[in-house]
């Protein structure tokens, strides 16, 4: 599924931004990058898809805009997303969506009751990652899920990256956040710094601050590039 409205970046194509964060860290890293430029509006909506997806339905039901962007920090999975580096969404999935059976995880579409996938404007996408590398961020596409409840296993990770092959990274208010642009015919991403690997929850290894410097540096870039 896509959102009718995704488009192309054009200098000073949009001219009003959202940008949906869960919490305030990775709000005061993008408003730094941002310098006051006035096309942006940055939210912090709270943690989870149902909080920031409300927040940004919320906004966008008292004031307009040309393209939501969910973005903060994250995990990357081995081999597709290192720590430091930036993800932007391709496709955003609600990875966890769906029913467990006897023959393993269904997700909603089987149910034949809702949609767990959201396809980002790929030319958008691959643009605006095109401009990190070339600002010396390393950066790529890939889909990026949306769970309720943060990897903590390896037996976790290896079976989301069987039920999503490529899944680059992993956060928790992606498909909120782009269901609420979706239903408003409004352009939408999703892009997340990576502070740890997605497995084993091990709290020592994370690089919180690296991955909110690198936030911030791709906030700049985003805002010569839109």
């Amino acid at each position: 599924m896509t959102s009718s409205k995704n488009t192309s970046p054009v200098s000073g194509r949009f001219t009003k931004i959202l940008i949906i964060t869960a919490v305030d860290a990775e709000k005061e890293s993008l408003l730094k990058g941002l310098n006051n430029d006035s096309r942006f509006t940055v939210e912090a909506g709270g943690a989870g898809p149902v909080a920031a997806g409300v927040s940004a339905a919320c906004f966008l039901a008292k004031d307009t805009c040309d393209l939501v962007i969910n973005a903060g920090i994250g995990g990357g999975f081995t081999g597709q997303a290192e720590i430091g580096s930036i993800v932007a969404a391709d496709q955003i999935i609600a990875a966890d969506f769906g029913a467990e059976s006897q023959e393993g995880f269904l997700p909603v579409e089987e149910l034949g009751f809702g949609c767990s996938r959201l396809t980002v404007n790929k030319h958008l996408a691959e643009t605006i990652t095109e401009a990190f590398t070339k600002a010396g961020l390393p950066a790529r596409t890939g889909p990026v899920l949306t769970v309720s409840t943060a990897t903590g296993t390896a037996e976790t990770a290896e079976e989301l990256q069987k039920r999503v092959p490529g899944a680059a990274a992993e956060a928790m208010e992606g498909f909120g956040v782009a269901w609420a642009a979706h239903k408003n015919a409004v352009s939408f991403m999703e892009i997340r710094a990576i502070s740890n690997e997605v497995g084993p929850r091990d709290k020592g290894s994370w690089k919180i601050k690296e991955a909110l410097d690198s936030l911030t540096e791709a906030a700049r870039i985003l805002k010569e590039e839109l």
